[in-house]
């Protein structure tokens, strides 16, 4: 079988059922792991380019309903292929996802042993976090001019609450933008800055906020730059940014070495 993911979620997703040897195409911003740099690009999954797509003669499609676009989706479909639609909006979907996937694809056993994975490290975040007499306040930056945060229905602010955080811009509107005035005002414990592929200007982001010696994360040296592609993408690393939160948040309730592998994420969160 022929697969074109539409998305960089659906290709990482893919390659972490070991069926990259079937992949033959997918969308910009496909970078992980590194060897999907090296599958043909066919857009962005905003918008797909149709006749590259159908070039490369797929016998499936496998699209996001959150973001691609519909009309190129009945293109395909008019050309007689395949699409498969998937719609991971928080991480209990996202594992379900990854079932779904599996069975479509005929290897359940790989993805019921990943989501086993997951659900078990979900459970040690949650129980350690569990008797924390404080959940800290939390804000976090993903834009600088202006200031954008993350709302309730986000990956980033399910994973705050999981980690034992409080979102300061929890609310209806999914990316809120602030004013500097009102982020010192609400006093946050902790300030978490996405890297991106800017570091360069995060970095002096995080900077300037340290002027600001009143602010509690200012005071007590709580501002921190993250890798934002384990904290947004709809993938098995969503857990791997929910343990990096917990250990920012709650540092005194993880010792050294509680994941695995903890050696290598803390390089993801420079302090």
């Amino acid at each position: 079988m022929r697969i074109v993911c539409l998305a960089p979620s659906i290709t990482e997703i893919l390659f972490a059922l070991d069926l990259s040897d079937r992949l033959v195409g997918a969308t910009q911003f496909s970078d992980y792991p590194p060897r999907a740099n090296r599958l043909p690009k066919v857009g962005s999954y905003i918008r797909l380019d149709v006749e590259k797509i159908v070039a490369l003669e797929p016998d499936l499609c496998i699209a996001v309903k959150d973001g691609n676009p519909i009309s190129a989706i009945r293109k395909l479909e008019a050309l007689d292929i395949p699409v498969y639609a998937v719609d991971p909006r928080n991480l209990e979907a996202v594992m379900d996802t990854l079932q779904e996937l599996g069975q479509l694809l005929g290897v359940s056993d790989r993805s019921d042993a990943i989501v086993a994975g997951m659900q078990q490290r979900i459970e040690q975040v949650r129980q350690a976090v569990a008797g924390a007499a404080h959940r800290p306040t939390v804000f976090f930056q993903i834009g600088i001019a202006p200031i954008v945060s993350v709302g309730t229905d986000t990956f980033i602010h399910e994973l705050i609450v999981m980690a034992g955080g409080v979102n300061l811009a929890a609310g209806d509107t999914p990316y809120p933008r602030f004013s500097k005035e009102a982020v010192i005002a609400s006093r946050p414990e902790v300030l978490i800055i996405t890297s991106m592929a800017r570091k360069a200007v995060f970095e002096q982001v995080k900077r300037e906020w340290r002027e600001w010696e009143a602010m509690p994360a200012v005071k007590n040296d709580r501002i921190y730059l993250v890798d934002s592609n384990v904290l947004d993408r709809a993938t098995p690393r969503l857990v791997d940014g929910l343990e990096m939160l917990a250990r920012l948040i709650h540092p005194d309730r993880f010792m050294p070495n509680r994941f695995a592998a903890d050696d290598q994420k803390d390089k993801d969160a420079l302090p």
